[in-house]
């Protein structure tokens, strides 16, 4: 490989981890193999930090861990360094089309997850929300729904499966994120490649020195990527971690 990879940046669902949550024992050994060469490898997750600690944990530390598509960061002692709110005023209206459609929906918030299964017991402006999501299996509905948001130039909008929709601040993505880590750790974008399989992870593909999509990735990504790699049932994130170590 002619591009010198000296960070490496992870989604986890349909990524590093497998359809049921698991992160292989190829996959743990290529990151820590990664890890001893001086790699640093960062964790870009939609998900919030109490729902892949455990994860980040089973693979040693890293240096900084990239959660709810950016609306967090956290450094290796899991100590928070960003953080980026939704505007309330915004999340009510995503509320609004949530019962207007009858739609699935699950959230982040700083006080908490919330979703059909745990919904939230106060009003939409008693909490500081992070992203807001939505699972609509119907196309139609997910298309008008999308139209709106898409409309909406305060929202980054963007998906984690074909079926959903997640919504962040505007300007708040992977991508973004990385660009702040790699100050903190005097890197370039150049210098880093990054692996995802859906839509909330094309920004950091399209920017990455080495963008990389996973074998059942979306289309789009994988049409944007610099390479695709096997799928996250065959240790795709093993085989390209392996690329990077033997240049």
């Amino acid at each position: 490989m002619e591009k010198d990879i000296k960070l490496i940046a992870l989604d986890l669902d349909g990524t590093l981890v497998s359809h049921e949550g698991e992160v292989s024992e190829a996959n743990e050994q290529a990151v820590k193999k990664a890890k001893e060469a001086g790699i640093h490898v960062v964790l870009s997750t939609g998900r919030s930090l109490s729902r892949c600690r455990d994860i980040a944990e089973s693979l040693g530390s890293s240096s900084y861990i990239v959660t709810i598509n950016g609306g967090e960061i956290y450094d290796h002692d899991f100590n928070l360094v960003e953080r980026n709110r939704l505007d309330r005023k915004h999340v009510r209206r995503l509320w609004e089309l949530k019962k207007e459609h009858g739609l699935y929906f699950w959230s982040s918030t700083v006080q908490g997850l919330f979703n059909e299964v745990e919904p939230f017991d106060n009003e939409v402006e008693d909490y500081d929300w992070l992203k807001f999501g939505f699972d609509i299996q119907d196309d139609d509905v997910r298309e008008v729904v999308l139209q709106e948001l898409n409309a909406n130039e305060h929202l980054e909008v963007t998906n984690s499966s074909p079926t959903n929709i997640e919504i962040n601040p505007v300007g708040v993505n992977k991508a973004a994120a990385l660009k702040k880590v790699t100050k903190l750790l005097d890197l370039s974008m150049d210098e880093i490649m990054a692996v995802g399989d859906s839509m909330n992870d094309l920004a950091m593909i399209r920017e990455a020195g080495f963008g990389v999509a996973m074998g059942n990735a979306q289309d789009v990504v994988k049409e944007q990527a610099d390479y695709v790699t096997g799928s996250n049932k065959e240790d795709g994130v093993a085989q390209v971690i392996h690329k990077v170590l033997e240049g």
